[in-house]
């Protein structure tokens, strides 16, 4: 008797199945059986191509780390254009969509997931280390440009932006911020470092 369906790719199902999990009731509803159901294969597929489910959960991280890389390089190319603070409200709106706010919420919940993201990426929190450093060469690039003090602190901005964005867009029972709260968050931050 089948226990399953077949499965085309069954790495993609399972982040996809595992992502809609996190979506719908958060990382406390996440785990191997949950994903599997979701995915309608049979337990043992996950095993097949993980070696635990800490294992899985690692590569879904780092899956998504590899879409977000894709986005830095658009941020970069958008300096220069519109407004500093439109660019990044749009950019921490996209950056910190859904999928993205779930497994930021995932890895602080997760030990062991932790410590396994620190073997590929040894410094700081997943996602938000990333999202810190895109965010960084995107103002580095408008500081090249004269679109940003040549004094500011990107050190301090980046981080300070990507904190205010993970507290806000973290937050599963109120939802995302609106574009206006996110546009006024991003002035705040960058206040007193670019005109008018």
């Amino acid at each position: 008797m089948p226990t399953g369906v077949a499965l085309r790719d069954p790495r993609e199902q399972l982040f996809e199945a595992a992502e809609r999990i996190l979506l719908r009731a958060g990382p406390e509803a996440l785990t191997s059986r949950a994903v599997t159901t979701e995915a309608g294969c049979a337990k043992g597929v996950l095993h097949r191509h993980f070696t635990d489910f800490d294992a899985f959960l690692a590569e879904l991280v780092l899956a998504h780390l590899a879409h977000l890389g894709d986005r830095a390089t658009e941020l970069r190319q958008a300096a220069g254009s519109r407004t500093v603070v439109a660019n990044l409200t749009e950019a921490v709106i996209d950056l910190f969509g859904p999928v993205t706010a779930a497994l930021i919420r995932l890895v602080i919940a997760r030990d062991e997931l932790r410590r396994r993201l620190r073997q590929a990426r040894p410094s700081g929190l997943p996602i938000a280390t990333e999202v810190t450093g895109m965010i960084s060469d995107y103002l580095a690039a408008e500081r090249d440009l004269g679109r940003i003090a040549a004094d500011a602190d990107l050190a301090t901005l980046a981080p300070t932006l990507v904190g205010a964005a993970s507290l806000s867009f973290t937050d599963r029972e109120s939802g995302p911020p609106d574009v206006a709260a996110v546009g006024r968050m991003v002035a705040t931050v960058l206040a007193g470092v670019t005109p008018g």
